[in-house]
Order: C-alpha cells, then sequence, then structure tokens
C-alpha cells in the first residue's frame, strides 16, 4: 500500500502512517492487525463511531434502491427527508427553514456566501483569526493559515479578515469585537458586507470556543447593518458539543447555519440551512451540484440526524465532555509542557505552551505507538485535539486519556 501510495498518489496529500483493514465503534484495525484507538474520527467525521448499525443498515437499504440520480434530474425522498430534519432542528431565525445539500464543509460555505449575496445585494465577507473554513479558491482566502494557502494564490477578493477572542493568547471578547468595527471602518463599509462566517469553535485553528458575549455582541453588530451571520458548525456539530448544534448554547439565531463532516455518518455530505426567505434569493438553477446530496449519504443522515438528536444521546454527549473536561484538568495540571486546556462539550483541546510543531508532533506519534490515535491544530501546530466518538464506551475513554498521558510523558523525555 505504501508503494503504491507513493507512485501513484499526489504528493501535495499528507501520508499518514496509519493503513486502514477495519474499523468499528471506536476502534481502527490496521492491516497488521494492530488496534487503535481512534480519538481522531477521520477528522470529526465519525460522532456515532465506525459502522454504527442503524446508520449502515439505512445506507445498504438504499443502495438496494438506487445509488445516483441528481437532484435536479429526478428528486427523491432522503434528499427531502434529510432537509426536513435539517428545517425541525434548525437553530437559525426568520420562520419556514430551508437546506441545500452539497459534498463537503468547503463547498457548503461557498453556497452560504453564494446565498448570502443573493440575499443581500452585497459582496464582502468578514472572517475572523485562526478561521478555516477549507481549501477551495474563495474558502482558503477565507482561512487563516498560511500552511493551506502557500503557492495557491491568488485569491478571491472581498474577503475581509478580523480579530477573535483567543484568551490564552490575550485577545479577549471586547478586543475582537472592537476590531470588528474598526474593520468596519476601515477596510469595509458595512452596507457593503454580505455576511460574517464564524465557527462557535473554531476547529483547525485550535479548537477555540468563542466566548459567549463576543458572539452576541456580533450578532447584534449584524442586525444594526443587514448582514447575514453565518454560523459554520461543520467540525462543533452533529451532537459535538452535547448540543445538535453548539451556536444553541449562545443564545444566538444565526441566519444560516452550514454542517457537514459527521453529517453523512461517514459519506460525503454538507448542507446550508436558514429561513426561506434568505434560501429562496438565488433563482432557480443558481444552486445546486451533480452529486450533492447523494441518496445514500441522505439516507445516513436521517439516522445520524434522529440519532444526536436523541435525549438519550445528548445526555451521553453531555456526561462525556464533562469526563474530558475533568479529566484534561487534571492532566494539565500534572503536565508542565501544557499552557491551557479548553473546548466545549466532547469537543476538548490541549494547547502546548511551545508555539512550534515538533512537541506536539512527537505526542501524536508517541500516542501512535501505544496504540492512539490524535491529531494537531492550531495555527503553530501546538495544540492536540481530541474527537472520540460520541458512542465511546466509558472504559474505552479512560484508557485513550491514560494513553494520552502516558504519550505526553515519552515525548517530553526524548
Amino acid at each position: 500500500m505504501l508503494a503504491g501510495r507513493r507512485q501513484y498518489v499526489a504528493r501535495g496529500i499528507a501520508t499518514p502512517r496509519l493503513a486502514v483493514a477495519r474499523a468499528e465503534g471506536a476502534w481502527i484495525e490496521d492491516v497488521d492487525g494492530r488496534r487503535f484507538l481512534d480519538f481522531a474520527g477521520g477528522i470529526a467525521c465519525q460522532n456515532l463511531g465506525h459502522g454504527h448499525p442503524a446508520v449502515v443498515a439505512a445506507i445498504h437499504e438504499q443502495v438496494d434502491r438506487f445509488l445516483h440520480q441528481c437532484f435536479m434530474v429526478g428528486m427523491y425522498d432522503p434528499y427531502v427527508e434529510t432537509c426536513r430534519r435539517l428545517a425541525e432542528l434548525s437553530p437559525c431565525g426568520g420562520g419556514e427553514q430551508r437546506s441545500l445539500l452539497l459534498n463537503s464543509g468547503a463547498e457548503a460555505i461557498e453556497n452560504a456566501v453564494k446565498i448570502a449575496r443573493a440575499a443581500t445585494g452585497r459582496q464582502a465577507v468578514v472572517v475572523f483569526d485562526q478561521a478555516f473554513h477549507g481549501r477551495t479558491l474563495l474558502t482558503m482566502a477565507m482561512t487563516a493559515n498560511v500552511k493551506y494557502k502557500h503557492g495557491f494564490g491568488p485569491f478571491a477578493p472581498e474577503v475581509y479578515r478580523a480579530p477573535a477572542p483567543y484568551p490564552y493568547r490575550g485577545v479577549s471578547s471586547a478586543d475582537a469585537l472592537a476590531g470588528v468595527r474598526r474593520l468596519l471602518a476601515t477596510e469595509v463599509a458595512p452596507d457593503e458586507v454580505a455576511c460574517v462566517v464564524l465557527e462557535p469553535v473554531q476547529g483547525e485553528g485550535g479548537f477555540i470556543p468563542i466566548e459567549a458575549d463576543f458572539v452576541r455582541g456580533l450578532k447584534e453588530l449584524c442586525g444594526a447593518h443587514g448582514i447575514l451571520y453565518v454560523d459554520d458548525e461543520v467540525q462543533s456539530g452533529v451532537g459535538r458539543t452535547g448540543t445538535v448544534w453548539a451556536i444553541e448554547q449562545f443564545g444566538v439565531e444565526p441566519d444560516l447555519l452550514v454542517a457537514g463532516k459527521s453529517l453523512g455518518g461517514g459519506l460525503p455530505l454538507a448542507s446550508v440551512t436558514g429561513a426561506a426567505a434568505i434560501m429562496d434569493a438565488p433563482a432557480p438553477g443558481g444552486l445546486g451540484g451533480t452529486f450533492g446530496g447523494n441518496p445514500a449519504a441522505c439516507a445516513a443522515a436521517c439516522v445520524v440526524l434522529d440519532t444526536v438528536a436523541s435525549p438519550e444521546l445528548l445526555e451521553q454527549a453531555q456526561a462525556m465532555g464533562a469526563r474530558l473536561a475533568e479529566a484534561l484538568d487534571g492532566i494539565a495540571a500534572r503536565r508542565p509542557e501544557i499552557g491551557e486546556h479548553r473546548g466545549l462539550g466532547a469537543m476538548r483541546a490541549l494547547e502546548l505552551a511551545e508555539q512550534t510543531p515538533e512537541r506536539a508532533g512527537a505526542v501524536v506519534a508517541a500516542a501512535f505507538e501505544r496504540g492512539l490515535l490524535l491529531l494537531t491544530c492550531g495555527i503553530y501546530g501546538n495544540v492536540l485535539r481530541l474527537i472520540p466518538p460520541l458512542t465511546i464506551a466509558p472504559d474505552d475513554l479512560d484508557r485513550g486519556l491514560e494513553l494520552l498521558e502516558e504519550s505526553l510523558v515519552d515525548a517530553a523525555a526524548r
């Protein structure tokens, strides 16, 4: 497999150490028979774990009917049913809710911008420090990390960046709101801004929960100027933080919500949801895509959304978040290299004080040797993020946390 990867796969895709043979629940087995506890989830795509039985059954049932139609050629029930569930679970304001289904988070973000521009007649987009919104041309311009952008410009115009709260690194909510106001006074006029796009917990930027007073202040500022608030929940949504959408914990109704990753239960699916008056702004034919809302992915999504909206799953996610917070607080207190433990619900991270990727990379390597899959994030690559399945057994969660601390010790000794 490694030889084939070197010969046939583009160099620009980062090469992993893991060669997967099978996966179930919170466990992955490689081609040599080694088992790993999965605290990575295919980058937050497995909130219900690998091979959730009800999700797999729904996929099999749909595959036996048909695999593809293209919703613009022939409509089908799984697409409509996914949109119905998204409407029923939507935190957006504005009355009747509608959705558009796409393939990926980046594609959904681009379509959210298109919809916002059509609805407002404006062009500019405001994004934030530490943001990650995707790897396409527009979303690279919106993303705040040079490693995803180097050598790929020029980028799409009319994208403006403001500070985001980052208390550990000295940026308060008041500082960040002042920065937004300054941006609107010096770089782009408010009546030229179609939307602001913000992750309620910044994912690739370092698992940084945005403080509630900033979210409320930003929404108020948007409302005063007719700017649409786009809530990017590609990584933080679908139950990850203990509510179906993280924004529910901030007391704010966004205008548009973007979801992805775990939405399809392991199959490619993303969505944009919002009030009909906004979503219907583009004319027929203005939105679409050949594979967006693939029938099998939609069949999976219906089960995923029903499951993550259930009181039982949300209670489990909240309990898991509390256990992670308690355990990571203890680890952070014992390990001097850790600068901060933070997160929201079961979306947790440890930021190492050293702003380089080497030490965090050493922890990930040590964890791999011990049978634990971890990922880093943050603009300096110095944040260890934990994304175990919400369905993980308590004993497996505790074992993973033990392996994490052992890996921190191993890395410090190297």
